[in-house]
């Protein structure tokens, strides 16, 4: 399937402000994005709140807004520009958050704006930890035991069903926000608080916790033809418990059985289909046991993440560009692989070397802020 014809002015959701969790790999891929777009002819539109980035160069997108990524700033871009697609999966949860509350204005249907990438029903599955749940208990797969609350009380009693420790995970956040380990009564009170209030949805995840199980990320890609491609597996130095973003990681995963692995992958082409994620890449977190092997989902992203980033850097496979291309209805096996020139995108890339990402903190920039490593990424 050629690239689509009935598209032709795409507006790109930027990532905004440099902040922790959210850095310049957004802006990494954004800018691939906008290359590979009008590489083929589209028209750009960018929205992005930070005028240090490389992406909102005057010569990068056709249009380039420097104003705050909010629904409301969006959806005036969106008026003036009337664009015929949106592109969310590019500009981190920022991105994707934003996306979803301009479609819930109803905006895009009054002026028949497409959702390219991902659509909300798909971001909503992948996000809401309990659609996600149900999904993932559909397909055969395991989640850590686990109940949403909404207020206080749901969170007390929620953690007398399940039993300590446990992991608060606050639903539609980014970088583990809100989030923490919780030990005991005392410090349920302080960190379901916190994540109540740092929710999009005043949501909460109170699960069972993992702490000490092996940590690994699969980068997965598919197209409309449902191919899928694995283009990476990472593996954390740290185990479960610190923040993905603050653990040393390698790639590709090193301590994996062969039938481990495979089992893995299965798991991540049946997750990235049961889904719906129609085109693009997505990140797919799981912990394994290290006494007995035993394999659970952690979540998934629906979008370029962080990990894209690295997966790109290690592979050479430029997960951004290519996924950019596939949003606007190209196949795998249609796109040429940058780097071997030869061989298809739908070759999934392997490398005979290791890539190693070691995070950097600035403690000493943020006085007050606890140097002590959690599920609440604090690495710059």
């Amino acid at each position: 399937m050629p690239k689509r014809t009935d598209i032709k002015k795409i507006l790109i959701i930027g990532s905004g402000p440099i902040i922790i969790g959210q850095a310049c790999e957004f802006d990494y891929s954004g800018t691939q994005a906008c290359k590979a777009l009008k590489e083929e002819g589209y028209e750009v539109v960018l929205i992005n709140s930070n005028p240090a980035t490389i992406m909102t160069d005057p010569e990068m997108a056709h249009h380039t807004y420097i104003e705050p990524i909010t629904p409301e700033f969006t959806i005036k871009v969106i008026e003036r520009e009337r664009p015929d697609a949106i592109l969310p999966t590019l500009g981190g949860q920022t991105g994707l958050n934003t996306a979803v509350k301009v479609a819930e204005t109803g905006i895009l249907e009054e002026l028949k704006v497409e959702m390219i990438g991902a659509s909300v029903s798909v971001i909503h599955k992948a996000e809401d930890r309990e659609e996600f749940r149900s999904a993932m208990e559909k397909i055969g797969l395991r989640v850590p035991k686990s109940r949403i609350a909404r207020t206080m009380e749901e969170a007390r009693k929620a953690a007398e069903e399940i039993g300590y420790p446990l992991i608060i995970r606050p639903s539609f956040t980014l970088g583990g926000t809100g989030s923490g380990v919780v030990y005991n009564r005392e410090e349920l009170e302080i960190i379901a608080k916190a994540g109540l209030d740092a929710s999009l949805i005043s949501e909460i995840l109170i699960e069972e916790s993992l702490i000490g199980w092996k940590e690994y990320e699969l980068e997965v890609m598919r197209d409309r033809k449902d191919n899928v491609v694995i283009i990476c597996s990472i593996e954390n130095f740290d185990p479960m418990g610190i923040h993905t973003g603050d653990s040393i990681t390698v790639a590709p995963a090193q301590t994996l059985t062969d039938k481990e692995y495979q089992r893995m992958r299965d798991a991540a082409i049946a997750i990235i289909r049961e889904i719906g994620v129609e085109t693009g890449g997505s990140n797919i977190q799981f912990a394994i046991n290290p006494e007995n092997g035993e394999m659970m989902v952690i979540e998934m992203n629906p979008r370029v993440s962080r990990s894209s980033a690295l997966a790109s850097k290690a592979t050479g496979f430029p997960i951004a560009k290519i996924a950019a291309k596939l949003a606007v209805g190209y196949s795998l096996d249609e796109l040429p692989n940058d780097i071997t020139k030869e061989t298809r995108a739908s070759f999934e890339p392997t490398i005979d070397y290791c890539v190693v990402k070691i995070p950097r903190w600035a403690f000493e920039k943020f006085h007050g802020a606890k140097d002590i490593l959690g599920t609440s990424m604090k690495s710059v």
